[in-house]
């Protein structure tokens, strides 16, 4: 009897099979949300659905560097892959100490029909950044990235100042020179 109620679980009946697919639509709606999605995301992720291994694409583009901010001691800079947005599509400002990137497009014919686009990421600058310093520029092959330079802090001025030294006598000193 027990070996009976233990084969669905071992070759799986669907109902048995709860956790491995219930948490991957959550992936597909990270930063690659409008990207054409491709036949293998679709699938489960493995032969073995015990294991809990990411498909293969969306391995790939997680490690293909969506968004990457680097903030070192003379520059904050992010890059940011907008390559499915045109120049005109894109705008980039500085609201309150923030750097806010805002992208969209409207319904155009992708391969599988029709889509629209858009996104917004904030990004904080550093204190010893200011907004009017920040430049953005667009690469040929879609990478958006924004400058802020930091400023040089400076060392605080020496001062210098001179304090007397005072001698102290003692008391066998003093009570001879009575």
């Amino acid at each position: 009897m027990a070996l009976r109620s233990i084969i669905p679980t071992l070759f799986g009946t669907g109902l048995s099979d709860w956790w491995s697919t219930w948490d991957y639509p959550e992936r597909i709606m990270d930063q690659c949300f409008g990207m054409q999605i491709y036949d293998e995301d679709l699938l489960p992720p493995t032969l073995y659905r015990g294991f809990m291994i990411h498909p293969r694409t969306q391995n790939s583009v997680a490690n293909s560097g969506q968004s990457e901010v680097k903030n070192d001691d003379k520059q904050f800079q992010v890059s940011l892959n907008v390559k499915q947005f045109k120049p005109e599509e894109i705008e980039v400002k500085v609201v309150d100490n923030y750097v806010v990137i805002h992208g969209k497009h409207e319904e155009k014919s992708d391969d599988s029909g029709f889509c629209a686009r858009e996104f917004t990421r904030r990004y904080m600058l550093p204190q010893a950044c200011e907004g009017d310093t920040v430049t953005s520029s667009l690469s040929a092959d879609g990478v958006l990235t924004i400058l802020a330079p930091k400023k040089a802090i400076e060392a605080p001025p020496k001062q210098e100042r001179q304090i007397p030294v005072s001698v102290e006598e003692s008391k066998k000193e003093e009570e001879s020179s009575k």
